[in-house]
């Protein structure tokens, strides 16, 4: 049986590793201001890219290399450069947005599977049969698109492989054909510089163009004025629903911007929900216990497996984002060895342990702490805070940048979290 894939963003190489380590399949991610993270493809050089290239083959992983923006003319001979530049890294396909640009990496490299991009808008069996057609070799399909929908795409294209978002930031515009930043602030969001302007707060007014006059409308409070703000989606409840359906080929998270925790967790709760779905063991609780615990606008399940004229519950309209359940309190060190501090911690304290699935985690009581496990989870406990370079802490914060000797190894970029508030991290029983 073919598994579904578990695709993550890869803002940067470290979030690249992380991403494989956690769970993913493969991860996408570019080089430069043609991808449509502009942030995200600065943090990757060529070089690191390729590394991240390397890393994933090594592990029987892939990368897709993310082509996504919509260039200018004046750009199209540097375009050019960069399709054959990115080909010679040897990716495992491109993420296009535009006929134009798929048509010229068709051309350039022909063996190079191509991705059509969300951006596109494919909603429909006539605009994926055209896209197919001009060679790609799989669509990654509009937010707004439903399961019923995928279904008779993948009747009518059965080799045409069908890509869905499941998690991540949702646009308040149609499939993120927004302009709204680039009316404010000039930043234009399909060339890769959204200021997310969705996500402020606005005053509302109500003018009369004959008398001049301009009345502010005032909400109830409590309503708030965050109008355009999006929930995030998140459909780990629904992987029974889409993974029976048998026509999504890769499940996809949004976030090349966000946390190196943001990236190890999501990866983490999805491999989870995928494994078990084939184990015939789902627990849904047990993913939104992860998911939970990273930060987030409120939650929806878009529409997918509901139409929008179904939903009323896709918009944060009283905040902009909130505290998850827990706060990363630090993560390991590349050899493992060290705590790297990013939250205040005392001796004491009772850090969850947020390890890769596959990890094994040594129980030890000794000078420095100790490990145990409770409730199918495990923690630790720091007994002293020593620096690497023998000095002891009675706290420390996250401007702290010594390294905390751990009471033993753990696997590198293993994740320490904490309950944000006294009554939360609970794990919620099924």
């Amino acid at each position: 049986m073919k598994k579904v894939e578990l695709l993550s963003p890869a803002g940067t190489l470290e979030k690249l590793k992380i991403a494989f380590d956690f769970g993913a399949d493969a991860v996408y991610g570019g080089v430069s201001h043609f991808s449509l993270r502009i942030r995200s493809g600065k943090e990757f050089t060529f070089e690191d890219f390729a590394e991240g290239i390397k890393y994933a083959h090594e592990r029987g992983k892939k990368v897709y290399a993310t082509i996504n923006g919509f260039p200018f003319n004046s750009q199209l001979d540097l375009l050019k450069k960069h399709i054959l530049k990115m080909a010679e890294l040897k990716p495992d396909a491109f993420i296009v947005a535009t006929p134009g640009v798929l048509q010229l990496a068709h051309e350039l490299v022909p063996d190079m599977p191509l991705h059509l991009s969300t951006q596109a808008n494919v909603m429909n069996v006539l605009d994926a049969k055209v896209y197919y057609n001009m060679g790609a070799t799989r669509i990654i399909t509009a937010r707004e698109i439903s399961l019923k929908d995928l279904k008779l795409i993948k009747e009518e294209l059965p080799d045409l492989e069908l890509e869905v978002f499941v998690h991540g930031s949702m646009c308040f515009a149609y499939s993120g054909r927004c302009l709204i930043s680039t009316l404010q602030s000039g930043r234009v969001p399909n060339r890769g510089s959204c200021a997310n302007d969705c996500r402020f707060p606005y005053e509302i007014y109500a003018a009369n163009p004959e008398t001049g006059t301009l009345f502010k409308l005032v909400e109830d409070e409590g309503v708030g004025t965050y109008i355009m703000n999006s929930k995030d989606l998140n459909l780990s409840a629904h992987i029974k629903e889409i993974l029976d359906s048998g026509v999504v080929d890769s499940l996809k998270i949004e976030g090349r911007t966000k946390t190196a925790y943001y990236a190890a967790v999501t990866a983490k709760a999805y491999r989870m929900a995928i494994d078990d779905y084939y184990a015939g063991k789902l627990d849904t609780p047990k993913y939104e216990y992860e998911l939970n615990s990273l930060q987030n606008r409120g939650y929806t399940d878009a529409y997918l497996v509901s139409r929008p004229f179904e939903k009323h519950d896709t918009q944060s309209l009283d905040f902009t984002m909130q505290l998850g359940t827990h706060q990363v309190s630090g993560v390991v060190n590349e050899e493992g060895t060290h705590f790297l501090t990013k939250y205040k911690t005392l001796p004491g304290d009772e850090l969850e342990v947020v390890a890769p699935l596959d990890a094994k985690i040594e129980l030890v009581d000794n000078e420095y702490g100790s490990t145990y496990e409770r409730d199918g989870k495990f923690f630790m406990k720091f007994k002293k805070l020593q620096a690497h370079n023998g000095k002891i802490w009675e706290e420390v914060h996250s401007g702290n940048v010594n390294p905390i000797v751990l009471p033993t190894k753990f696997p590198p970029l293993t994740f320490f979290r904490i309950p944000s508030h006294p009554d939360m991290g609970t794990y919620p029983k099924a």
